[in-house]
């Protein structure tokens, strides 16, 4: 039975969608700045791969984006078997590294910024620059869309950002900038249900642009960028 839930999980992320941010308009007529990620990804959000991870598994499932984008953007592909590590894989890993106890392996507990870190690494051989932001409008607003600006421009790769609870966390697609503030691309892993279009979940606002401001409903905010132009991808 073991090999069948493999095979499940396998034909479950054939079916994933791509790129649900295409077609999305601009948030800014006049924007002076806009930065996106360049290269395709797959969006994995709850229970996608037939795990129902409801209420924790958001990160992870952010992890498996930027993984995705990692593995389709690379011109040669590393002995990978997959597009992305499954949770139980991420979290077998964590075990391993050290980073978590035996007990961790098979719970329901969530991660965030830092492990995505140590998970890229392991699994994709990509180191990850962590900043972390003081929560408030005006931190955000300064010195994470000034990271973001450089991150999409140098790397193109998708970002994580993760804040003090479950719920903040959340995948960054790109951010623009104009005379009335900023606003960040955000695709978000919370989405379970039936497979829906590209332009439904646009709809629905899972995969959308988002004021900066909009977003301060954490005491801190942490970002993990994949340094992906390092590796040469």
């Amino acid at each position: 039975s073991h090999v069948s839930e493999r095979t499940k999980i396998c034909q479950k992320v054939e079916t994933l969608l791509k790129n649900v941010h295409s077609g999305l308009p601009d948030p800014l007529t006049d924007a002076a700045k806009c930065c996106l990620v360049k290269g395709d990804y797959l969006y994995f959000h709850y229970g996608c791969d037939g795990q129902d991870d409801r209420g924790w598994g958001c990160g992870y499932r952010t992890i498996q984006t930027m993984a995705s984008w990692i593995y389709l953007n690379r011109s040669t592909v590393q002995n990978q078997t997959r597009i992305a590590p499954s949770l139980p894989q991420i979290q077998q890993a964590l075990v391993t590294m050290g980073d978590k106890p035996g007990s961790f392996s098979g719970s329901r507990e969530w991660i965030g910024t830092f492990e995505a870190s140590l998970v890229l690494d392991y699994f994709c051989d990509v180191p990850c620059k962590v900043v972390h932001v003081r929560g408030g409008g005006a931190e955000l607003e300064q010195v994470a869309v000034e990271e973001l600006h450089q991150h999409f421009e140098k790397h193109g790769s998708p970002i994580m950002m993760g804040g003090d609870r479950d719920n903040s966390s959340k995948g960054i697609l790109g951010v623009c900038t104009g005379d009335k503030g900023s606003y960040l691309l955000v695709v978000d892993p919370h989405y379970y249900g039936r497979q829906l279009e590209k332009t439904e979940l646009q709809k629905r606002g899972w995969v959308a642009w988002k004021r900066v401001s909009s977003l301060d409903q954490s005491s801190f905010y942490n970002l993990c960028l994949p340094q992906t132009a390092a590796k040469g991808i």
